[in-house]
C-alpha cells in the first residue's frame, strides 16, 4: 500500500502541519495513527469537528475545511530524525505546495521545522506574524504523545485560538482570544 500523507485541497481553511511522517502512519497508511497521539481529540474539543475523527477518517478532515499536510516527506521513528539541513532542503517544495492550495491558515504543529525553514532560532507559540508562503501562519504545539510537556487542556486551548482567531470574517486577528 502507498501512504499518501497529504490531505489537501484547495482553498481550505486551515491546514495542519508536521515535520514528518512518523513511521507508525506510513505502516498504517494513516497520519497521527499512533495511539498515543492527541491530535484527533484535540481538534474534535477544539471545535474543529463535531466528532472525534479516527486516523482512518482523515479523508473526512475536507469537509470541515481542514487538511493535514508535513514540511517532510520521509517517514522517521521520530521527529528528531530530521535534520535542520532536510527542513532547509525541503522549504522551496513545500512553500510552493502550500502557495499551491492557498489555505487560510497554516498551523506548524512545533516551532522546530518552520525555525530551520526561516532560520529564525526562536519563534513563540500563537501566530507567526511574518506569515508563510503568502499564508497567515500560527504555531502549535505538537499533539504527539512524545510531547507531555503540554496537558489536553492546554492542547486545546492553543487549537482554540487558532480556530476563535481565524472567526467568520476569514481573517485572521491575532488578539482574539478563546471561549
Amino acid at each position: 500500500m502507498h501512504y499518501e500523507s497529504d490531505i489537501l485541497a484547495p482553498g481550505l481553511d486551515f491546514v495542519f502541519c508536521g515535520m514528518n511522517p512518523a513511521t507508525t502512519a506510513a505502516v498504517d497508511g494513516h497520519n497521527f495513527s499512533n495511539r498515543s497521539n492527541r491530535f484527533w481529540s484535540v481538534l474534535h474539543l477544539a471545535g474543529f469537528t463535531d466528532t472525534r475523527l479516527r486516523p482512518e477518517d482523515e479523508r473526512r478532515l475536507l469537509d470541515y475545511g481542514c487538511g493535514i499536510t508535513a514540511v517532510v516527506s520521509r517517514p522517521t521513528r521520530r521527529a528528531s530524525d530530521v535534520s535542520t539541513e532536510e527542513f532547509r532542503g525541503a522549504r522551496p517544495e513545500f512553500e510552493a505546495k502550500i502557495q499551491r492550495y492557498a489555505p487560510r491558515a497554516i498551523a506548524f504543529l512545533g516551532k522546530r521545522a518552520l525555525a530551520a525553514m526561516t532560520g529564525v532560532p526562536k519563534i513563540d507559540w500563537g501566530p507567526y506574524v511574518p506569515g508563510f508562503a503568502d499564508t497567515v501562519a500560527w504555531v502549535l504545539p505538537n499533539p504527539g504523545g512524545l510531547n507531555r510537556g503540554f496537558t489536553l487542556d492546554d492542547l486545546v486551548s492553543a487549537y482554540s485560538e487558532l480556530r476563535c482567531a481565524l472567526g467568520d470574517s476569514g481573517r485572521l486577528s491575532t488578539t482574539a482570544t478563546t471561549d
